[in-house]
């Protein structure tokens, strides 16, 4: 027993060493990388004129709208990708609108974000010279408003998706805890209870990765994570976010959300159909006590008043859109996605990591686990499917890399955890 436990203790110092080890490499590329980049963007005007809008969309083609459909599409599209919220299924559908359209994505260079957590700048972007003008701009960042603008035409629409503090709270520690050095020292089998029961011992502002264990809503829109609830710069930054943004799509209720999104930008029901991506097997998810769900929310106090606010704002628009007319355009999304998932999808769901037989649909996974779930495609597909059903359930790393993107860092990375913390 012993010398298991000595086989154990040797492989998890081993872990933690090359851990430290190759976070700090990263940090390094990370710096050289983006001093470069900042280096470019001092000495020139960098904001989207308006001389270029027109010939931004000029080769957008335009979709084949019916007859009650008088408005024209939106394409110009600010998309705040929130952690942990369902927002990669937004992305997948921004990606396949983006495709469709001949649009210009604002896209990050070596890897998936935008050098998150450092605040967002222009010249993260790839091959960004100032003055480049973007029609979409939806990949993951610290949110710095004066930034984004700067890249696209002054009709953007500014979109964003947020979820209950707790639960994005439970899925935020479970999936990164492991790169946040701040639990490694947490005790008991279940280290979200532990933490929960004592937060103030486990955490510190100033550590590395803290941002993933409080308020990380307010920390992606480029707020202070560490105010708490009752500050009154909490409502203060909470209405700076109302003026920025046009819609707020809530993702516990994803469906009435997308049919919000679609009215916004004058889309089709088409182009808002989904399946569920980046989604966690049910066995992974902690099971909090209403006790400990209170806790957590006294914790994320900010997010929780962002939430509740935005939550009321979303439901207004519901009512202004129409509650009979809400409830038969769901009606119909669901119907239309269950037609899709039949056409597409191999036993009709999702399946583990292990179980999915081509890498190009395997979603990428947490440090030292395999819990989300992905799905096979149909052998037999339709040949006039086949291609928007591999769009609709490829994740987001390998969009990227189709679309273009270099990912040398996040592969690195990739490699990285899965050599040192797999299986």
């Amino acid at each position: 027993m012993s010398a298991i436990k000595g086989k154990k203790c040797t492989r998890m110092t081993r872990r933690l060493i090359l851990s430290v080890l190759l976070t700090n490499i990263m940090l390094l590329l990370y710096c050289l990388t983006n001093l470069t980049q900042v280096t470019i963007r001092d000495s020139q005007q960098d904001t989207c004129p308006l001389s270029m809008v027109k010939l931004l969309t000029k080769n957008v083609s335009s979709p084949s709208l019916s007859t009650s459909e008088v408005s024209s599409p939106k394409v110009n599209i600010m998309f705040m990708k929130t952690h942990k919220t369902a927002s990669s299924t937004i992305l997948n559908i921004l990606f396949r609108f983006g495709q469709k359209h001949k649009l210009k994505f604002a896209f990050p260079e070596g890897r998936n974000d935008f050098f998150y957590p450092s605040p967002f700048l222009c010249s993260q972007v790839k091959d960004y010279r100032p003055g480049d003008c973007f029609n979409i701009v939806c990949n993951h960042m610290r949110f710095a408003h004066q930034e984004v603008a700067k890249l696209l035409p002054p009709d953007a629409v500014y979109i964003t998706i947020l979820r209950d503090p707790v639960d994005l709270f439970e899925s935020s520690f479970n999936y990164y805890h492991r790169v946040v050095p701040l639990t490694w020292r947490i005790n008991g089998e279940n280290q979200l209870v532990e933490f929960l029961n004592n937060p103030h011992t486990f955490y510190s502002p100033e550590a590395f990765n803290s941002f993933y264990l409080k308020n990380l809503l307010f920390f992606d829109f480029g707020f202070d994570n560490n105010l708490e609830g009752d500050d009154p710069r909490v409502m203060r930054d909470i209405h700076k976010l109302s003026t920025r943004f046009d819609l707020v799509l809530v993702a516990e209720y994803f469906d009435e959300s997308l049919i919000l999104l679609k009215d916004t930008l004058c889309w089709t029901m088409e182009d808002i159909l989904y399946f569920k991506l980046n989604a966690r097997r049910r066995s992974s998810v902690s099971r909090l006590t209403p006790e400990l769900r209170a806790k957590a929310l006294q914790w994320n106090g900010a997010d929780w008043r962002l939430y509740q606010h935005f939550n009321s704002t979303f439901w207004a628009r519901v009512e202004a859109y129409g509650r009979e007319r809400m409830k038969q355009e769901v009606k119909e999304l669901r119907r239309r996605n269950a037609e899709m998932k039949a056409i597409c999808i191999q036993d009709g769901g999702s399946v583990e990591a292990q179980n999915i037989h081509d890498s190009r649909f395997l979603p990428w996974q947490p440090v030292g686990e395999s819990s989300i779930l992905g799905y096979n495609v149909k052998q037999n597909i339709d040949p006039q499917f086949r291609e928007i059903c591999e769009k609709m359930l490829t994740p987001e790393i390998q969009y990227l890399s189709q679309l273009g993107v270099s990912l040398w860092l996040t592969r690195l990375w990739g490699w990285f955890k899965d050599t040192v913390f797999g299986d």
